[in-house]
């Protein structure tokens, strides 16, 4: 029971990270960009799933991902609400949240593997945890920034 959901988490986990990527890279304002956050937002649906179903059959060495699961669905949640109904500040919350969560995917991918490529398996876990978000962090900052700003000038432009 546990390989069969360990093989679906993977198999939709890769789903996800590739819908993810493209979503970010296709034109925005496009159905493509929509149709692949459905696809991102759904796939990280079943990566929660499958993570509450192995922590719970190995609940003394993976009550931990739990905890991490929800706190991850919970950032793809709030991004894909705020492009859903489009409350105040929507496109910053969507952005960061996003993005956010992306972050906490790669994180798990890293953590996950990082032991088993003989180049990285030297240095200390730790820096896998902590990576993802040094790098991703700036970057949310700097798209966050690049699309207020371009909000800003088309609100002046309307006046």
């Amino acid at each position: 029971m546990f390989r069969m959901i360990l093989f679906i988490h993977i198999l939709v986990g890769a789903i996800c990270l590739v819908a993810g990527l493209a979503a970010m890279l296709a034109p925005k304002k496009m159905r493509l960009h929509k149709k692949l956050g459905e696809i991102y937002h759904f796939s990280f649906i079943i990566v929660l799933i499958t993570t509450i179903g192995m922590a719970i059959i190995h609940w003394e060495s993976s009550s931990h991902l739990l905890y991490i699961g929800f706190i991850s669905y919970s950032l793809a949640l709030i991004g894909y609400l705020a492009g859903k109904f489009k409350c105040k500040n929507w496109l910053a919350i969507h952005i960061g949240s996003i993005l956010g969560s992306y972050i906490a995917i790669i994180t798990a991918v890293l953590v996950v593997n990082v032991n088993r490529l003989p180049v990285l398996n030297n240095y200390n876990p730790l820096i896998f945890w902590l990576l993802p978000t040094i790098i991703g962090s700036p970057i949310i900052y700097i798209i966050r920034r690049k699309y207020e700003d371009s909000n800003k000038k088309n609100c002046c432009n309307l006046k």
